[in-house]
This record gives C-alpha cells, structure tokens and sequence, in this order.
C-alpha cells in the first residue's frame, strides 16, 4: 500500500486487502451507471463498517424524517441521545462519498453518529444531500443550508436550540460544510456555533505536497477527477474557487473551526493551509493531524486505535464548542 517509505499500521493493510478482496465481486464499483455504481459502493462500504468499524451506541434513539425545504424534499436521519433537553444544541452532518455517492443510511455513519451524538452531548442531523454529477455543485451546498434554516425555522419540531447550531462533514461532505458556511457566512442572517471538518475535501485540484506524494495508494486514487464531477457545466476560475473553499478570498466572520486532517492523505496539505487561513482572518481554529491516518481510516474503530482516538478527539472539539455556548464553564 503506497510508498515503501511510509509505514502503515496493519490494521490498515488488512482493510485495505479486505477493501480489494471485496472489490472483485463487486462490479458494478466500475460502471457508469451511477445508480449501479452507487449500490455496489454502499455493499461495499456497510460490509467493511460491519467487520472494522465498532457497533453503534444503544441509548441514543435513530429516526428519519423526510422535510420539505426550499431546495426541495430531504431525508434526514436524527440521532438524539436519551438525555438531551427538549431544545438541544444540534449538528448537521454532510457524509463523505466524493460528491457522487454515500448516503445518510450507510451503516459507518449509524456507527460513527451515535458515538459522536453521544460523546458531545448533542444531537445529530444527517442530511440526505444531492449527488453530482445529476446534481452538481451548488446542489449539495443548497441543501445544507436549507436543512440549517428548516432547523432554524421550526426548531421545536425538531428538538433543536437554535442558538446552538453548527456543522460537520466528513471528506466531501466536509467540503460541502465548508461551503455552506460560508455562503451562511455572506447571507448574515445565520450565526453557527462551529464548524468540524474531517479529512476535508477542501481543494480538489493539486495544493501542496501531499497531493502528489499520496495521490496513488493511499485509498483515495482519482480523486482529482472529481472536481469535474462536482462542477458540472460550470466552467471559470470563479465556479473553480466557489467550489473549492480553500481559493475563497475572505475567511473572516467564521463560526470556530475544528479540522483533523490524514497525515497520510492528499488533502491533508489543503486542510492544513485552509487551517492557517482562518487563523490568519482570525477564526478561533484547532487543526489536529491524524498520525498514521490515510484518508478512510477514522472509521476504523472496531480495530485501529488510532481511529478511536480521533472519533474520541471530534468528539470532545464538539462537546467543548456546543456547550460552553450556553455554559462557559462545561
């Protein structure tokens, strides 16, 4: 797996074999039916939660609405530990998929989700997103922010204090969360309590070493042909930079940011510069590397270590954000 010269944990090697081993009974990972290509990835991707990635928690309760938003119907599945207030501070959460695929229904993210709901005493909404390249951008970025406005709007329905809302994703949906913000960031009329971007697709095009020296090998081969996906027929350096967060001018006004990055990822160097950025436009901004990490090993909690230590570490970075909002001393 990649270099001779990196040293990856065995636990990621045998993942990795395992990703391979399955991959050959699964065909349909190459077609170009995206409906097809779809399904054969989330056979793929519950199978290998099933087997490395540790079960759900029990006592936070899972449900699904689909709402009316006004970038249409969205499916939104909730995770609300049995604790929590009647109005409680609330994160959307954008899944990874690469802008083309992933679902709110995967099972990593029941897995992952309930600890994360758990942990940060809060609760978590999954927002079924549209898919580029049916979709392209700016669909995925319209549907987050209308789930934030739906919450903001209504927040009795959904359980929410709508002062304490904020944002996650995780590799393309974390590109997507930065996004929103942002666009939440220019309309004024939103303030998010945080923002938590993991292994952040940030920047699709080449940015820094990392993009070249992990770019084949490291579980994220072609990923920079997404950007054409992603973008569509839009074309222009000014559709390029919407897209991409990293190439937006202005960074003030931010919600506090927290990013964990792979070390072993071609995004880390984007994720790191975009870390830098808002500490420069001064964003309050904590960015973690992920020793030992390449970019689909934060699920690996059933049998990396490591991975624990970071879902332990996004979680805590949420808990502290959520509710020193509303207790400066939790």
């Amino acid at each position: 797996m990649g270099d001779a010269a990196v040293e990856i944990a065995p636990a990621i090697i045998a993942w990795a074999e395992r990703v391979a081993e399955l991959s050959r009974s699964l065909p349909g990972l190459e077609s170009a039916d995206m409906s097809v290509r779809r399904a054969a990835e989330r056979r793929l991707s519950d199978a290998l939660a099933l087997e490395f990635c540790a079960p759900p928690v029990t006592d936070v309760t899972i449900r699904e609405d689909v709402v009316r938003t006004a970038a249409g119907p969205l499916l939104l599945r909730c995770y609300r530990s049995h604790d929590l207030p009647p109005a409680a501070p609330t994160e959307v959460f954008l899944h990874g998929g690469g802008f083309i695929s992933g679902s709110v229904r995967e099972v990593i993210n029941d897995r992952l989700l309930t600890a994360r709901a758990r942990r940060a005493r809060i609760q978590v909404i999954s927002v079924e997103y549209r898919l580029a390249p049916e979709n392209p951008y700016p669909a995925a970025v319209e549907d987050a922010v209308a789930t934030i406005d739906l919450l903001c709007d209504e927040p009795r329905r959904f359980g929410v204090d709508a002062t304490r809302i904020g944002v996650a994703g995780a590799s393309a949906g974390a590109g997507v969360a930065a996004s929103a913000t942002l666009f939440l960031r220019d309309r004024g009329d939103r303030k998010l309590v945080h923002q938590s971007l993991e292994v952040p697709a940030l920047a699709l095009q080449a940015f820094g070493s990392s993009s070249a020296q992990f770019a084949r090998g490291y579980g994220l081969d072609g990923y920079e042909e997404l950007l054409g996906l992603y973008l569509g027929d839009l074309r222009g350096p000014e559709a390029v930079a919407a897209a991409q967060p990293l190439f937006a001018r202005d960074l003030t006004g931010l919600p506090p940011t927290f990013i964990q990055v792979a070390e072993f990822d071609p995004l880390r160097d984007a994720g790191l510069e975009y870390g830098k950025r808002l500490r420069a436009a001064g964003v309050p901004t904590a960015v973690c590397i992920g020793t030992g990490h390449v970019h689909g090993s934060p699920g690996l909690t059933a049998t990396f270590p490591l991975a624990r230590t970071w879902q332990r570490r996004s979680a805590a970075a949420a808990r502290l954000a959520y509710h020193r909002v509303a207790d400066p001393s939790a």
